[in-house]
């Protein structure tokens, strides 16, 4: 097996991105924000965890 994870991006129906792999989350100004698995990104702009989504879009 390939040592090397893809990275995966699925859109979720009226919510986030869900991103899968080995990556890294940097801010605007450079510094790492998460490095994990997988995490949700807000595609709304409600988020107030941004660019995390805190679930906002279903209110």
């Amino acid at each position: 097996m390939n040592d090397i994870q893809k990275t995966k991006v699925t859109t979720l129906k009226d919510g986030p991105l869900m991103v899968e792999g080995n990556f890294s989350v940097k801010g605007i100004d450079g510094n790492i924000l998460s490095t994990m698995n997988k995490v949700f990104l807000c595609r709304c702009g409600k988020s107030a965890n941004k660019p995390f989504c805190d679930g906002s879009h279903k209110k």
